[in-house]
């Protein structure tokens, strides 16, 4: 499991596949399977890639858990009903669960540990960091927030109103969970556009830990990937 800001983590909890089934799945086409990679194997991979080919690395699939704040959780979403619109190529296969605010309390909140201004040049990017006197400032209003709709949260509980109403007064900043089961072509396809640098920070933190652990678990494919699928000039 890898830590992500303050509340938050992402673990990776099951892999299906590797680089040799992405080569027995392409060399299938021929009626042919290896029990090893080889240069031959390597080239393959890359031809792959270059000429978009991607049918064969959805053979490889992921499933994570997620704990993360709910206005990350939205973005990361958009990846499953709606980003390979958007994409230079089509990158299906996903799942999603989440835990529900109807059955159990959501009661952690995310805390920023630096407030940025808004961006001169992006409608909604951020900028730089404000100064540390309106840093302490905006966390204090912050936190004096959180205390307000935490106890308001809590009352209408207690005096039995139902979480799916209840709910309603929850800010963006309530952390929630989900598991995402996902193709490879699909994380990358995640990883390309929220490692990029107008990504809001927080989503791409996670991000980074997908990348290392996609670093960690397939090392070849990776590297492969991020010179053919991008030049090598991404932050991928």
């Amino acid at each position: 499991m890898h830590l992500v800001l303050d509340h938050g983590f992402l673990d990776c909890q099951e892999i299906m596949g590797n680089e040799l089934t992405v080569v027995n799945s392409a060399r299938v086409s021929f009626g042919k399977q290896k029990n090893g990679i080889g240069e031959e194997d390597t080239r393959l991979l890359r031809y792959l890639i270059r000429n978009k080919h991607f049918s064969p690395f959805r053979h490889i699939m992921f499933r994570f858990h997620i704990k993360a704040p709910e206005f990350v959780m939205r973005q990361w979403y958009k990846h499953v009903v709606g980003a390979e619109w958007s994409a230079s190529s089509f990158a299906p296969f996903h799942a999603w669960n989440e835990i529900s605010g109807r059955y159990v309390p959501l009661t952690e909140f995310y805390q920023p540990e630096s407030w940025r201004s808004q961006s001169t040049s992006s409608k909604q990017g951020s900028g730089d960091l404000l100064d540390s006197d309106t840093q302490e400032s905006c966390t204090h209003v912050y936190n004096e927030f959180l205390e307000t709709m935490n106890r308001t949260y809590e009352l209408l509980l207690e005096k039995g109103v139902a979480k799916e109403q209840a709910r309603s007064v929850l800010p963006l900043s309530v952390y929630t969970e989900a598991i995402w089961t996902c193709s490879f072509q699909s994380a990358m396809n995640f990883l390309e556009l929220r490692l990029d640098k107008h990504a809001q920070w927080e989503i791409r933190e996670y991000a980074t830990v997908l990348q290392k652990i996609l670093n960690e678990k397939l090392p070849l494919l990776m590297s492969i990937w991020k010179d053919e699928k991008t030049g090598g000039g991404s932050d991928l």
